[in-house]
């Protein structure tokens, strides 16, 4: 979508029962993966079972990361790197016939949670059988254009505290909220507290809402939003437009912040929709571009990531450059995740999977260019979210207007990624 529905300028958004994974212990965020399934990724042939292999642009960041404290963490030179190039096995299905999914999450015992973005309610999937429960509807949630449901995401207390977050548009702004999952109700499709709402006043429109949740390696909670359509808010940094926000499990900014009474942790988005850490507790994020180029950028808290000055590589002083960038025909990504030594990214009207090895190094990213899988085999890509080990989770698009379903659409997949 380059337009509001392919029309005027400045509206390019979002549009555009298998067996369980194997596990591997981890933590809150999928920068938490072991060293030993890096190791095992580089000793893999390049070849054996590749699907794909299309390669996009890489671009190194150039302007110099801006100096405020966050929390990544210096790369550590015994993790080996991936190798340059990977494989995708589709392993199964996990479950079909949902509706408009758009969130992913993971409860602690490998049950999934998923978003429907127009009938704004979240359903259970049995990690094992793919079954689903419908938990509830989430109150105040307003559909239309690109708004809706969006990321979920769970507290990293959950054993503890039973809350799930979730970031949606209401009939005034975005906002995120928490619900109390319980999981001993006995009422079909009411088994979420009500939301008690922890942020509102994100800018809200018919498109670029953003809409990513993740909690980091810090236990903090991130957020992705857009410029809405007003590419004014991007560079704005008292409004949350256009932003990575990052503030506590209650909603509140906190030290370490570029500015510490603003939950505001970089500016200059257009519309991020994937948040995913690495190894080294680096912090990447997926962007929408407007017609030209799609991004992958390496976030350092207090950057200025250049839009509307910018898009893409540009070079001009001040800006941050994305890491890497895509032709928006390739991409208009969605959700990434980290696994075996790579960032992977969903793309909608791409419709493909993309792999962007890393190096660990902050200026030797990537380790060589990005790499295609699945391309249009399942149509719209919304959602990947590591799975352990060497597995993901895969959420295909193609029931919320804008993609041409097939039966038994829209699914998730279990894939097997090197």
């Amino acid at each position: 979508m380059r337009g509001v529905l392919f029309g005027t300028v400045r509206g390019r958004g979002s549009a555009g029962g298998g067996g369980r994974p194997r596990r591997a212990a981890r933590g809150v965020a999928a920068a938490s993966l072991a060293a030993g399934a890096l190791l095992l990724a580089s000793g893999c042939s390049s070849d054996v079972g590749a699907v794909g292999g299309q390669v996009g642009g890489v671009t190194p960041p150039r302007a110099a990361a801006p100096s405020a404290t966050g929390p990544a963490a210096a790369p550590s030179a015994t993790v080996a790197p991936p190798p340059a190039k990977g494989s995708v096995r589709v392993v199964s299905t996990l479950t079909g016939g949902l509706d408009s999914p758009w969130g992913l999450a993971e409860l602690p015992d490998g049950d999934l949670l998923v978003s429907s973005r127009n009938k704004g309610t979240i359903t259970l999937i049995d990690g094992k059988s793919g079954k689903k429960t419908l938990l509830g509807a989430v109150p105040g949630v307003a559909p239309g254009g690109e708004g809706g449901l969006l990321g979920i995401a769970v507290s990293p207390d959950y054993s503890s505290d039973r809350l799930v977050y979730a970031y949606f548009t209401t009939a005034s702004d975005n906002r995120i909220a928490r619900m109390q999952y319980d999981e001993n109700g006995t009422t079909p499709g009411r088994l979420l507290g009500a939301p008690d709402t922890i942020l509102r006043g994100i800018p809200k429109g018919s498109v670029h809402n953003g809409g990513r949740i993740a909690f980091g390696p810090d236990r903090m909670l991130y957020a992705g939003t857009g410029d809405t359509g007003d590419d004014r808010l991007a560079q704005d940094r008292k409004s949350l437009g256009g932003k990575i926000l990052r503030m506590t499990p209650d909603g509140r900014p906190l030290h370490g912040n570029p500015e510490a009474d603003s939950v505001v942790y970089s500016y200059g988005h257009r519309n991020v929709q994937g948040l995913a850490w690495d190894q080294h507790k680096q912090l990447w994020a997926s962007e929408f571009g407007q017609d030209t180029w799609d991004e992958l950028n390496r976030i350092v808290p207090g950057g200025n990531y250049g839009w509307p000055q910018a898009e893409g590589k540009s070079g001009k002083k001040g800006f941050i450059d994305p890491v890497a960038q895509w032709k928006t025909s390739e991409a208009s990504p969605s959700g990434i995740a980290f696994a075996e030594g790579s960032i992977w990214m969903a793309a909608l009207r791409g419709e493909r999977l993309w792999r962007i090895p890393l190096s660990g190094k902050e200026d030797g990213e990537p380790l060589a260019a990005p790499q295609s899988f699945l391309q249009g085999k399942y149509g719209r890509l919304r959602t990947v979210l590591a799975a352990g080990g060497d597995q993901l989770w895969l959420v295909t698009n193609n029931t919320d207007t804008r993609g041409t379903p097939k039966p038994g659409d829209d699914r998730i997949l279990v894939l097997e990624v090197r």
